[in-house]
């Protein structure tokens, strides 16, 4: 349930200061600039719509960490009796200028940070409105105002009788009644026959305005779902930027009364997670890059989905849940008990993960088909666990994941696949089941390695793996087949075979030049010399290998390559004999029979 009612903006700002009014610790920081500071205050002034604050009910009882609004100085931490959801730049914009006796800390346009007190131009503001947003001035910190890089002084504010000289009026303590009394009898004094008239204006016009502006605000009950307050905020969240769950989980689990009891401080959910990850991407540079941001490559929100199918997974076995689940509602239902407990072997079964790719030469995150797929089989070991080791479950899961690559089943919507995989894996692991139906449903067709063309496609990346795993031996370096270890070192990447200036067709037929078909895993120091046709490139590689060209026929076919079709700069001879054992490869990795493109009829012209 929720109330609307108008509340001043005055009390308003006071429950701000007193810390009755706080923000969720999802909430982002404030970030508002100058110009929008001294657009906010014209708005108060003039008394025009500031738009609704929306607010929590918490009865001192808040189910999240808290904090205050920006500028608050508590001596004591306080609960909250209201959690503010919408209108954090407002309300944090207007305590800062209107109620702080220190300057404000914003940016200018051009996002350097700054300070600046806030002033109405008394004169300025008693006349027409659109001309209001002109009488709001701000200065900085030491209240002088510099031009002529800064070597002249246009206006100076440092003393009372400064500001009233210049009939700018401070804004910082309008709702303190003794301190504008104060400021309006030196104002008229200094010029009693003109200020007289104009402060009486001016009171009427603005101050008053300031002093009995309302603000409409909406209260959701105490009793209102996380996944309601996390939808809610979602959808009047105006800085464009979806809530995170991890966000959300982490003003929640860090609210944890129970935890706070247990150990004397709150859960650190961003701490725990950092260590997590940086752990992981340690020892495996699939999961990321650090330097590019915490979130780069394995995501929070790929971690929790892991904990929340572990659970679910769980709950169900014990008959306390209907159905093996990620969606949005369990991560938010997640207890910080349950994440705490299996945390540590979703961990590890990450790692476990990061060993089955590197046996899948899959080293870097650029290289990895699909990140999400990820997620269920980490969800797996950490359920199987060891069973997962043995020579069978190892041959099962290898299948489940070259069809989920090749077949591209983790392409779309892959909350339900999760769902699916999770538990038909394990039943077909542990010998009770059919196979998955990523398995089942998984098909790769020739047509389909025309199309591959960049990283872009999870199948391109595997069928690139798969040429490592098979055994290529790189061009360059040809005393071993490459390993995921040598790749980094080899600067290993996908290189064209043939230019496409050397191709050339007798048939008539045409064939593309820039599929996988015609790239394949070798190092930079071998693609220095791939310059030209294939028919006088392999001469020089040859000879820099120190081999004979038979030999070195039988390090080109470790790349399932008919080394006569390349010498020839036969293209149509080298493409239609790769795509057969590129087909061959695929379909071995997935456990499909081969239908090859001459089989299914293919006749392009």
């Amino acid at each position: 349930m929720a109330a609307l009612d108008n509340v001043k903006l005055k009390e308003l700002l006071a429950d701000v200061e007193s810390g009755t009014l706080q923000l969720p610790d999802f909430q982002r920081e404030w970030k508002w600039d100058d110009d929008r500071i001294r657009a906010i205050i014209a708005t108060v002034t003039l008394d025009y719509p500031l738009g609704v604050v929306m607010t929590l009910q918490t009865g001192g009882n808040s189910p999240f960490r808290a904090r205050t609004l920006t500028g608050v100085q508590l001596a004591d931490s306080s609960e909250p009796d209201l959690l503010l959801l919408d209108g954090q730049q407002r309300l944090t914009s207007l305590f800062q200028a209107l109620c702080l006796d220190r300057p404000v800390e914003t940016a200018d346009a051009r996002g350097k940070l700054i300070e600046r007190w806030y002033y109405v131009n008394i004169a300025k503001a008693i006349g027409p409105a659109a001309e209001r947003d002109e009488s709001i001035v701000s200065v900085p910190p030491d209240k002088v105002l510099r031009t002529d890089f800064n070597r002249t002084v246009v206006l100076d504010l440092r003393t009372v009788e400064d500001e009233c000289a210049a009939g700018l009026f401070p804004l910082h303590f309008v709702f303190d009644t003794q301190r504008v009394n104060a400021w309006k009898k030196a104002y008229i004094k200094a010029d009693e026959e003109r200020n007289w008239d104009l402060w009486g204006q001016f009171d009427e016009m603005v101050l008053q305005q300031i002093r009995t502006f309302q603000v409409p605000m909406i209260r959701l009950a105490a009793t209102t779902s996380m996944d309601a307050v996390c939808a809610v905020f979602e959808r009047v969240n105006t800085g464009g930027v979806p809530l995170n769950v991890f966000e959300l989980l982490t003003a929640t689990y860090a609210g944890d009364r129970d935890h706070v009891a247990t150990t004397g401080d709150y859960y650190r959910l961003p701490e725990v997670w950092q260590e997590i990850k940086q752990n992981l991407v340690g020892k495996y540079p699939v999961f990321g890059r650090l330097e590019q941001g915490l979130e780069h490559g394995l995501s929070s929100s790929d971690f929790l989905q892991a904990v929340a199918l572990a659970r679910t997974w769980e709950r169900k076995q014990a008959g306390l849940g209907a159905a093996v689940s990620c969606k949005r509602r369990d991560l938010l239902e997640l207890p910080l008990a349950d994440f705490d407990r299996l945390a540590p072997q979703v961990s590890d079964a990450f790692a476990w993960v990061g060993d089955f790719l590197q046996q899948q030469c899959i080293v870097g995150s650029a290289d990895l088909p699909y990140r999400t797929q990820l997620v269920p089989l980490a969800a797996v070991r950490a359920i199987a666990g060891e069973a997962t080791d043995s020579p069978a479950a190892a041959e099962m899961i290898a299948q489940w994941y070259w069809c989920g690559v090749l077949g591209e089943m983790y392409g779309g919507s892959t909350e339900t696949r999760f769902t699916r995989d999770v538990e038909q894996l394990i039943a077909w692991i542990r010998g009770g089941g059919i196979p998955p139906d990523t398995v089942a449903d998984a098909f790769f067709i020739a047509d389909r390695l025309d199309n591959l063309t960049t990283r872009n496609s999870a199948a391109y990346k595997g069928i690139y793996a798969l040429l490592i795993k098979q055994g290529a031996v790189d061009w360059h370096y040809t005393q071993a087949p490459l390993s995921p270890g040598r790749l980094d070192e080899y600067a290993v990447d996908i290189r064209q075979i043939f230019p496409k200036g050397s191709v050339r067709s007798d048939s008539g037929r045409t064939y593309p030049t820039n599929s996988i078909v015609n790239k394949t895993p070798l190092s930079y120091r071998a693609a220095q010399n791939m310059a030209g046709s294939p028919a006088s490139y392999l001469s020089a590689l040859a000879a820099a290998s120190d081999m004979r060209p038979e030999w070195f026929d039988d390090v080109i076919a470790t790349h399932l390559i008919d080394p006569e079709a390349l010498r020839s700069n036969d293209y149509e001879r080298f493409y239609l004999d790769r795509s057969r054992q590129l087909q061959d490869l695929v379909h071995s990795a997935m456990g499909k029979r081969t239908m090859h493109r001459d089989a299914m009829g293919d006749d392009r012209r």
